[in-house]
Formats: C-alpha cells, sequence, structure tokens
C-alpha cells in the first residue's frame, strides 16, 4: 500500500508544475498514512509471532508492526504541520458551532494574516517523507544485511535531500551538505561492518548470524568460526548506526545540522530517523548478545560486545548535559538534551534483560511523543509571534527567520506574558525531559534506572541520576526566561492600527474574495483575532494532556510495553 501511494505521488508530481497545491498533496499524504495504519492494525492478530517475507529478507512480527504504526503516526502528525495555514480568524461572537459546522469565515489580505513560507510551496516534500518513512518501515523488518543496507540508505538519503529542500536558505543547504558528508562516512562502516560480518560467517542472513552466535559450545570451534572477528565486525557495524543517531562520541554534527536547518525539518530529521534504528539495533542486540569479545570486563568478568553500547551511554549522558550547559541556541540545546536521552535508550539497550527492553520501548515512546510536541511548540511559538517586532536587535537581524523563526533561547523571554496557555504547555514538556514526576518522562527514567540497578551497573546508574539532576539546570534556565522576565516585544506597527475586513459567507454558497453577497454578514477585526489554527493547536494540546496525564492511563502503556518485551524474549 505504501509503495503504490509513493510511486503515485510521484507520478502525480511529475505532471503536475502548480505550486499552490502543496498543501493538498501534504493531506493526501496524511491520508496514505492513516491508511498504513489501519492496514497495520488489522494485520496484528494474523502476524503473531512473526512471518518472514521475499525468501526471509523481511521479518514482521507484532514488535515492528507496532512500531510502523507509530512511525505512520508521528510522521502525519508532523505533516500537520505543513498542511494547513499556521494562523486563522477567530471571533467570538462567531464561533457557535452552529457557525463553524453552516458558515465559511472569508476575509480579505490573506497574505497579512497567512504569511506564506516557503514550506507551503514544496511539492516534493510530502513525496519525500514517503520516501524515508519506506526506507524506515523496511529497516525495522529487515532481516538481512543486504536489504539493511538499502533500507538505511533509503531512509538516509531521504533525510539529506529533506535537510537541503529550502533551496533559497544559505543555511539550511549548509546544513544538509553536512548532513550527507557525515552521513556518507557512518553509511561506511554500516558497509565495512556487512562485508566483515559476510566475510567471517559466511552468509547475509541475520538468521544464519543468531544462529552462529546463540550456539553454546560454538566457541570451541574454531576452525571456520572467529569469535573474535564476528564481534569486531559488529562492533563496526554498530558503530554506523550510533552515528545516525547522533550518540556520544558520534554526536558532532547533529547540533550544527538540527541548528542550520529549518525547524519543521528538523522535526522530522531529529525525531522519525531514530525510530527504526533503535528498533533495528534492539533486535539485532538480542538475538547476538551471547558473543564474547575476548578481554575482561570489569563489570561481570566478561566483555560482550554491546559493552560498546554501554560506553557510548556513558559518552552521551556526560557530553549531552556538560555542553548543553553552554547552549545559548534553542535547537542546538535541544539537539545535545537528545543526545543526553540517546544515553539512556542505550544504557536499556546493552543490558537486553526482559526488564530493560520493556524500559527501552516505554522510553523510546515516551521521548518520541514529547520531542514532537516541544518542536510543535517551538513552531508555534514563531507563527504566534509573527504580529510583533523585537526591541533586540539580534532578534531581528537573525539569519533565516522566515524558515526558523525561534532561534534563540533569548527570544522566549517574557512569552508567558503573551500566550500563557503555549507557555505553560512548553513548561510541562520540559519538564518531562527534565524527568519531574509525575510527567510520563520520570516514568521512563525510572524504568531505565531500575532495570540497570537489577543488573549490578551502579556506576552508570548514578551518572544518569546526576546528568538528569545537571541537565535539569538548562531547562530551568528556559523557564526563567520565559516566565520570570518581561518580554521585550510590541505590537507591529503596522498591523496595530490596522482594520482588516472579511465576511461570514454560508458553506452552501459559492462565494468569491472580495464580492460578499448582500445576505453575508460583513465583519471588521483586527490583530487579536489572529490566532493559531485549529489543528496545530489540537495536536499540542492532546500531546500536553498524554505527557501531563499519564499517572492516570500508565497501565494500557506499560502493558503494552511489557507484552513486547515478553514475544522478544520468548520467541
Amino acid at each position: 500500500m505504501l509503495l503504490i501511494s509513493v510511486l503515485s505521488t510521484l507520478l502525480s508530481n511529475a505532471v503536475n508544475a502548480r505550486r499552490d497545491i502543496s498543501i493538498l498533496y501534504n493531506r493526501i499524504a496524511i491520508l496514505i498514512l492513516f491508511y498504513c495504519i489501519l492496514n497495520d492494525i488489522s494485520s496484528l492478530n494474523i502476524v503473531a509471532k512473526g512471518i518472514g517475507i521475499h525468501g526471509g529478507l523481511l521479518l514482521v512480527n507484532n514488535i515492528t508492526l507496532i512500531f510502523h504504526i507509530f512511525v505512520y503516526l508521528v510522521s502525519a502528525l508532523i505533516l500537520v504541520l505543513t498542511s494547513f495555514y499556521p494562523r486563522k480568524v477567530w471571533i467570538s461572537q462567531h464561533s457557535s458551532l452552529q457557525s463553524l459546522l453552516f458558515n465559511n469565515f472569508v476575509y480579505y489580505n490573506t497574505k497579512i494574516i497567512n504569511k506564506m513560507g516557503e514550506q507551503y510551496k514544496l511539492t516534493e516534500y510530502p513525496l519525500i517523507i514517503l520516501f524515508i518513512v519506506t526506507g524506515a518501515i523496511f529497516l525495522m523488518s529487515t532481516n538481512d544485511l543486504v536489504s539493511i543496507f538499502l533500507a538505511i540508505e533509503l531512509q538516509s538519503y531521504g533525510l539529506y535531500i529533506l535537510s537541503t529542500i529550502y533551496r533559497n536558505s544559505e543555511l539550511s543547504t549548509t546544513g544538509g551538505l553536512m548532513y550527507f558528508l557525515l552521513g556518507g562516512l557512518s553509511s561506511c562502516f554500516i558497509l565495512l561492518g556487512t562485508g566483515l560480518l559476510y566475510a567471517n560467517s559466511g552468509s547475509t542472513s541475520l538468521d544464519s548470524l543468531y544462529i552462529i552466535t546463540s550456539i553454546s559450545d560454538i566457541n570451541s570451534v574454531d576452525l571456520w568460526y572467529k569469535p573474535y572477528y564476528i564481534n569486531l565486525s559488529l562492533v563496526i557495524f554498530t558503530i554506523g548506526f550510533l552515528f545516525k543517531v547522533s550518540a556520544a562520541p558520534f554526536h558532532f554534527w547533529s547540533p550544527d545540522v538540527y541548528d542550520a536547518i529549518p525547524t519543521v525539518v528538523t522535526t522530522f530529521v531529529a525525531i522519525v530517523a531514530k525510530i527504526s534504528i533503535f528498533i533495528l539495533l534492539l533486535q539485532l542486540v538480542y538475538y547476538t548478545n551471547s558473543t564474547f569479545v575476548g578481554v575482561r570486563s570489569p563489570i561481570n568478568g566478561e566483555m560482550n560486545w554491546t559493552f560498546l553500547l554501554l560506553m557510548s551511554s556513558l559518552f552521551s549522558l556526560v557530553i549531552g548535559t556538560v555542553v548543553g550547559l553552554t547552549q545559548f541556541r534553542i535547537k542546538r540545546l535541544l539537539a545535545y538534551s537528545t543526545i543526553s536521552h540517546v544515553g539512556f535508550m542505550l544504557l536499556a539497550l546493552g543490558i537486553s534483560s526482559v526488564e530493560s527492553t520493556q524500559a527501552f520501548l516505554f522510553y523510546l515512546t515516551q521521548y518520541i511523543i514529547s520531542n514532537v510536541n516541544v518542536f510543535f511548540i517551538l513552531i508555534a511559538i514563531g507563527y504566534s509571534l509573527y504580529c510583533y517586532t523585537s526591541e533586540n536587535k539580534e532578534h531581528e537581524e537573525l539569519l533565516d527567520k522566515n524558515n526558523s523563526p525561534i532561534q534563540l533561547i533569548s527570544q522566549l523571554k517574557g512569552y508567558f506574558y503573551i500566550n500563557p496557555l503555549l507557555a505553560l504547555s512548553f513548561a510541562i514538556t520540559i519538564f518531562s525531559f527534565a524527568g519531574i514526576p509525575p510527567l510520563v518522562g520520570f516514568f521512563g527514567k525510572q524504568m531505565v534506572l531500575s532495570a540497570a540497578l537489577d543488573q549490578g551497573l551502579i556506576f552508570l546508574s548514578l551518572v544518569a541520576i546526576l546528568t538528569s539532576v545537571v541537565g535539569g539546570i538548562y531547562y530551568l534556565g528556559i523557564i526563567k526566561e520565559m516566565f520570570f522576565s518581561q518580554p521585550d516585544y510590541k505590537i507591529n506597527t503596522v498591523l496595530e492600527n490596522l482594520t482588516l475586513k472579511g465576511y461570514l459567507a454560508n458553506n452552501k454558497t459559492v462565494v468569491s474574495v472580495g464580492s460578499a453577497y448582500a445576505n453575508d454578514t460583513k465583519l471588521s477585526f483586527n490583530y487579536k483575532n489572529i490566532v493559531l489554527s485549529s489543528p496545530i493547536a489540537f495536536v499540542i494540546s492532546t500531546i500536553t494532556l498524554v505527557i501531563l496525564l499519564f499517572l492516570f492511563m500508565n497501565k494500557e502503556w506499560l502493558s503494552m510495553g511489557a507484552v513486547l518485551a515478553q514475544i522478544l524474549f520468548n520467541y
């Protein structure tokens, strides 16, 4: 279904040169993704423990299907940002349910209310996202080294193109080129690891690799199997994926790329690309964690190849927290926050127990949801400040301000006094990142730390706790700017005294802008009636409520994580 939809969209793009219907393409992409969700939901009972496809190249089970649905849903939510205009007119006298259902509010000077950004002229945007989603779906379901490389490249090349799709933005082009060059380097590690695994195991099938690494006395067979070489291959193979999820010490590209590309694109690049890679790593770690490098470990005397994940977790926790304290640009700070959260997920992955797998699945889910919300709110803040000008000249002279309105933490100064509800939503999400109870982020960190302590990883648990506490400092710095400082914004002088005209028309009557009928209600409004569009407001409010009220609906989430962990360990 997804492949057919991608091809249909591609053909439609090829024969259509109109740029003004980009919103229509985005909405069609959302419908495609929701249809894929329904298709996967109907397959959950059929797949059961797993089904091999195309001679074992792909393996579909309940874990991959659940995260297929998750990727579709997250991608559809992100497409909402470019499927609807960011602002609308809200007049309380005409906001009844009857008016919303049976009347259409038409206004003149639409460019004043909805300034047309470049994202509303890119018909290729939803097509590229569908290609990336296709690569992510294949990557989560792959069961062969060759198909892994093809899937990761399909996903990665889509991300490179998406990062540079804003042709008129010098920063976007710079960030996308950096992403492409360093992403190509990580692909070299993956390709090298793939070649070494094939050379030392004699097969590209992951099933064969799982069998080799799980036979109890296989290490005694030295004639055809060298455990050290297999583990070295797995280490090199994994380094490439750690590079792509921006885990330390392979993280140095992500802050620069996140900060350079437009915020709408950052939302997709920072979120969707990580889901598929982490699910692949989850299955790889589980099936190959019985092989040893042959070096003594200070923890249990034997060093598993997954010890690399624990080392990367330690670096990610420390670097993501310490370097994040010095950041003054909001997207760079969120990039280092992501590195710190990746450290928690790698800690759960490296343990590889039933409890840690449940903690990993839950942490990944709640982190992705919170990250979607924080980027949505950042974009919404930029939309809401459209009517304002800053007295700070530095804010007005920022590069690429049309594509990334909020770039500095200082731009959030006093925003609580402009839009209290949006500021509260942002604070709730930030506190969830910091792990403040009773928000959903606290339970994610608590589950990971509990699983680590059960396995005797006391040092890593202490580091995780300390970095969480220290990381709260830069989160509180944002809250201080937003809630406890006076804003330096004032209404744009062009809009302050401007009275805009419109009319309330019957939906059954076909009217054209500028020619209202005599029976239509003529209206006047000003900048105070320009508010955030309903779809964006609905997404932000829904996710914020999920983060805030998780304590009252935790049974379903935790039960799903426990069931998926049991399926993996009892397969």
